[in-house]
């Protein structure tokens, strides 16, 4: 990262902007080198609803229109699928802009947000941006820790942001787990449940956080488009929050910071539940297919319940991680480098195709042999 110029005859930023790294996404292509499979941003291997594309491209005859400032429809159709009440939701450009907004409404300079070990880099992001002081709690074996969240907890602490399941770790908190924190903490502080990975979670202890937040006056629960649901690429998140939350977010967001294109297929992509199943069903069939064939490999791979899985490499020169990397790529396949969340000897891998999964799981088996 560049130093920042500070100099005294020129405007300034807040002091806390620049304690930011800028977010580093996965890489998806290399010089020289053809991408064959992409599997470091956790993106689908289906792709999103064709009923979704449709109604995407059905949209371009509205280009010059303004979009709906409410999302009433994608509100409307996100409440009917879950059961809830669409004023109770907010969304937004991504799940980031939401997490952003919230620290921005909650964080005053000074202020303390807190998120675990290797929580998702956007909380620190979201933190400084808005002037805050991050506190990082650490965690137990790659998964949140509630006793170290709440032995955190000060005067000053405002928001607890927490991604259950957490990204990269794929590891999660039962839901009596994320009552225990919740009932820790003070009712000045938003807990903040990310839940982007929700739709894949197939335990029977695990609960996005919906039920939380109807019963609650300082829970937020927060999703996606951009994972199950394959509308990455259009940017389109939600958050249900009770009535006074809502408020808030709807009195800082942008006007039309949800596009109408966005809109209209993320209409179509809640309504297609039989295509998230599809996906899913997918994911269930070959997480625990890759896992068995990494560990197989002699590698540890960190137990996951999302679409991706965590692989650790060992030090010994010539299998370490970077070098796995680095032999990958050189294949074509991009895995997520994991040191900006401050795991250098692991690599992230998504569930890809049934043809990505099985060509990363030779090229890394060729590469522990020595063989190029």
């Amino acid at each position: 990262m560049t130093t920042p110029d500070t100099r005294d005859d020129r405007p300034t930023p807040r002091p806390s902007i620049l304690k930011i790294s800028p977010y580093v996404p996965g890489k998806s292509a290399s010089a020289g080198v053809a991408t064959r499979h992409k599997l470091s941003s956790n993106e689908t291997p289906l792709g999103p609803s064709p009923k979704a594309a449709e109604a995407f491209a059905a949209s371009a005859a509205k280009l010059a229109d303004y979009p709906d400032g409410t999302a009433a429809a994608l509100r409307g159709a996100i409440a009917a699928r879950y059961g809830l009440n669409p004023d109770h939701i907010v969304c937004g450009a991504g799940s980031d802009e939401l997490l952003n907004l919230l620290a921005q409404a909650y964080l005053s300079p000074g202020d303390e947000a807190i998120f675990t070990e290797h929580g998702f880099l956007v909380y620190r992001i979201a933190t400084l941006a808005a002037g805050g002081v991050p506190v990082v709690a650490p965690e137990t074996d790659l998964t949140a820790d509630v006793d170290a969240i709440l032995a955190r907890v000060t005067g000053r602490t405002r928001i607890v942001f927490l991604a259950n399941p957490n990204n990269p770790t794929g590891t999660y908190l039962p839901f009596d787990e994320i009552r225990r924190l919740h009932a820790g903490l003070p009712a000045r502080v938003v807990l903040v449940l990310d839940a982007a990975y929700a739709e894949y979670v197939r335990r029977n202890d695990y609960e996005s956080g919906l039920s939380l937040v109807a019963e609650s006056a300082n829970v937020v629960m927060t999703r996606t488009f951009s994972k199950i649901h394959g509308l990455a690429l259009l940017r389109l998140g939600w958050a249900y929050m009770p009535a006074h939350i809502a408020d808030v977010l709807n009195r800082i967001r942008g006007p039309f910071n949800v596009n109408g294109p966005a809109i209209a297929a993320g209409v179509a992509a809640i309504g297609d539940a039989e295509w998230s199943e599809k996906a899913a069903a997918h994911n269930d069939a070959w997480l625990p297919k890759v896992t068995g064939a990494l560990e197989g490999l002699g590698l540890k791979v960190t137990p996951s319940v999302g679409n991706f899985i965590l692989v650790h490499f060992p030090q010994t020169p010539g299998k370490t991680a970077a070098e796995a990397d680095q032999h990958l790529v050189s294949q074509g396949i991009f895995l997520r480098r994991m040191e900006g969340y401050g795991l250098p000897g692991a690599l992230r891998m998504t569930i890809g195709s049934e043809r990505a999964n099985e060509d990363t799981i030779a090229a890394l088996a060729a590469f522990l042999a020595g063989k190029p």
